[in-house]
């Protein structure tokens, strides 16, 4: 049941996705090109499909943190660090600049691939190779410290 109600909330969104227009990249970015404001050809449309996400999920927060405990688990997993470290910055700066290059994130590339468009296939590979690659880099043993430095 849990797989099969995952399931429908992936479809949802994705469906979400396509009829407002936010899994093509083309739109994402008319929304980004500031310089289009002066000449009316900016895309406003983002920012109403962000606003509208805003809503639904503060409705959400409120209607799941009332229940007192997920429907599939036994207790909320909330994030442990309160802290702003470097991870935070960067990460956020990398997806921001794809995001503003490609003009897809993750959700929307997905999508995408379902198209066959070949932009988004190339995004999603390079996608998951930095994922991967971030991964191995958390991941890797540290290096020994030299000899100089242990006497």
């Amino acid at each position: 049941m849990r797989v099969l109600a995952q399931f429908g909330i992936g479809l949802l969104f994705g469906l979400g996705l396509v009829i407002s227009g936010m899994s093509n990249p083309a739109k994402v970015l008319n929304f980004l090109d500031l310089a289009a404001i002066p000449t009316g050809r900016w895309d406003a449309s983002l920012a109403f499909v962000m606003g509208g996400a805003v809503l639904v999920t503060l409705a959400g927060y409120r209607a799941v943190w009332r229940r007192g405990r997920p429907v599939w688990a036994e207790q909320f997993h909330q994030p442990l660090m309160i802290h702003i470290d470097r991870r935070i910055i960067v990460g956020p700066a990398i997806f921001g600049a794809g995001w503003g290059l490609a003009g897809f994130c993750p959700g929307p590339a997905f999508v995408a691939v379902g198209t066959g468009s070949a932009a988004a296939l190339v995004f999603t590979a390079a996608m998951l190779v930095g994922m991967v690659a971030a991964r191995w880099l958390i991941l890797r043993p540290a290096a020994p410290a030299p000899m100089e430095a242990i006497r």
